[in-house]
């Protein structure tokens, strides 16, 4: 039986269908979500503060007029009653000065780097180390497993800002005084020295952010490692880290980059934390926490101090928390609407 093809006419338009893929998939979703956009919109910003600090604020966070403490533009002492009588109207300050005379604006711009900076390490130490330490377990399962999740499990009981409060007061009085050059106490004392103080920041966050990782991603793996195309990766003679680096983890990425992203508000505020009770950020370097906790001791007469690194941390806080909550509607469709 003869059959016929049919043949497209001269001049007549081919239609071509545009190629997708779980990544462009997610990231049409993503921006059509308005909060997530607002959220990214908001880190973008943040981000350009970061990075161009010393051209935004008008002066140094660390510069002190001591003329000038407790200044105030006027428009904030009218916005703010309770402060006329005992501030100094300064419209050369836009958001006043601390006690100390220190431009308050200025201060707050250069916070804005060690939040970012704990907001991207952190997660980072997280995936680095719960990534592996998960993935280990949730492969080769077995004896392997339970022992490592158990030793999860330990950790799991110890609440984790009081463990990163005992790590810091052990950090800083175990390296504190003055050490000999070339000694070890040296070196991380002149590192953390050079990041402000946020070395034992991070080394605390490190050592206690994982856990939740580890078994997220173990859950993952374990999910994985049953489906067709890594039993077909066997037969075809991978070895395991090829299974794990080309198979597992690259389908297994997106939910832990979630995870992270709307992890990051916890870093945010253990940070902030930390700066509030004087196991922060060392002095001069500007951390809201400790801007809070300094307002917080005048706060009846100069709310602002407070009040005004409160906000930035908040804002910080939920443009995280948005744009968590949109990667993870993008990247399982099936949640969205839930959160």
């Amino acid at each position: 039986m003869a059959t016929t093809e049919a043949i497209p006419k001269l001049g007549a338009s081919v239609i071509t269908r545009r190629e997708t893929n779980l990544w462009s998939d997610a990231f049409f979703r993503l921006v059509r979500n308005r909060a997530a956009v607002l959220g990214g919109t908001i880190i973008l910003l943040l981000a350009l503060t970061y990075l161009f600090a010393p051209m935004i604020a008008p002066r140094s966070f660390e510069v002190q007029v001591s003329k000038d403490n407790n200044a105030m533009p006027q428009w904030l002492v009218d916005l703010l009653p309770m402060t006329r009588g005992y501030a100094r109207v300064s419209n050369s300050y836009p958001l006043g000065a601390d006690e100390l005379g220190r431009d308050v604006f200025s201060r707050i711009i250069y916070g804005t780097r060690v939040s970012l900076t704990v907001a991207f390490v952190g997660p980072l130490l997280a995936l680095l180390v719960g990534t592996i330490y998960g993935s280990i377990a949730g492969y080769f399962g077995g004896r392997v497993d339970n022992a490592m999740m158990r030793f999860v499990d330990v950790m799991y009981a110890f609440p984790t800002l009081l463990l990163i409060i005992l790590m810091m007061a052990f950090f800083r009085s175990s390296f504190a005084g003055i050490a000999e050059p070339g000694s070890l106490k040296y070196a991380m004392n002149e590192l953390d020295t050079r990041v402000g103080g946020l070395l034992f920041i991070f080394v605390g966050i490190g050592i206690t952010s994982w856990m939740g990782m580890a078994r997220l991603t173990r859950g993952q793996v374990l999910s994985l490692r049953e489906k067709e195309f890594v039993e077909a990766a066997h037969a075809l003679g991978a070895t395991d880290l090829q299974i794990m680096f080309k198979h597992i983890l690259p389908n297994a990425i997106g939910p832990l980059i979630v995870a992270e992203t709307l992890a990051i508000p916890n870093y945010i505020s253990y940070e902030a934390f930390l700066s509030f009770i004087g196991l922060g950020v060392n002095p001069p370097t500007p951390s809201w926490g400790m801007m809070i906790s300094d307002g917080a001791r005048v706060i009846r007469t100069y709310p602002h101090l407070a009040i005004l690194p409160g906000l930035a941390l908040a804002i910080t806080m939920f443009a995280f928390n948005f744009l968590g909550d949109g990667l993870r509607d993008a990247l399982d469709p099936k949640m969205r609407g839930t959160s």
